[in-house]
């Protein structure tokens, strides 16, 4: 993640809602004493909801200081720790029983970075281990295909990248891009579902459910 990237979710980000759904269904197969990891938790909405649930064994990671003051502060009971030199976790290799992953390559533009976030999460998850990952394709309606156009004319890099109104860099994939992040894993499940996006906008997001190989 850039330093851009890390100076929005600490600043204009931090006070966003985020709104990729937890399906409880997808998790059906873990123990509710599952140690489960939320990478990139923010305020640690989907913690809570998987406390709720009966979960006992949740931790968050996020690099945003005051996403995470601002889950201590809704939820003090729930185990947040702020990363300092993303994506590396302070945590010991396959450690969990699953991990989440909602809406984190969108923010991480950089192919690069994202690979590295994947390596990261493949050696903290156990062999077997669930991965739940919530992200966004790339969007076939006119306004996301000129934001798209004009971030590509503007910087290049990979399509499907671009920049917010208030400063936030998104990246959003082609249908190759996140099962090639996937490599090391086994792919058991792809869903299409409508999201709000943080900023109110409608988009189709993706959920896939893979297995740690």
């Amino acid at each position: 993640m850039t330093r851009e990237s890390l100076d929005y979710w600490r600043d204009a980000g931090a006070s966003k809602t985020f709104t990729h759904p937890l399906v409880p269904e997808r998790l059906d197969s873990l123990d509710r004493s599952a140690r489960i990891l939320d990478y990139g938790c923010g305020y640690g909405r989907v913690m809570a909801e998987l406390s709720d649930l009966g979960f006992t064994g949740v931790q968050g990671v996020d690099p945003s200081a005051a996403l995470v003051s601002r889950g201590r502060g809704r939820r003090p009971d729930l185990s947040f720790t702020v990363l300092d030199t993303p994506p590396s976790t302070p945590f010991p290799e396959a450690r969990f029983e699953a991990v989440l992953l909602f809406a984190v390559l969108t923010c991480v533009p950089d192919g690069d970075a994202q690979a590295a976030v994947m390596a990261e999460v493949a050696r903290v998850l156990k062999p077997g281990g669930l991965l739940y990952v919530s992200d966004m394709p790339l969007q076939d309606d006119e306004r996301n295909r000129e934001r798209y156009d004009a971030h590509a004319e503007r910087h290049g890099g990979p399509y499907g990248v671009f920049t917010t109104g208030d400063g936030a860099t998104f990246r959003h994939h082609g249908p190759d891009e996140l099962r090639g992040l996937l490599a090391d894993f086994d792919i058991l499940e792809e869903h299409r579902l409508a999201v709000p996006t943080i900023n109110g906008n409608r988009s189709e997001a993706v959920q896939i459910l893979a297995r740690r190989a």
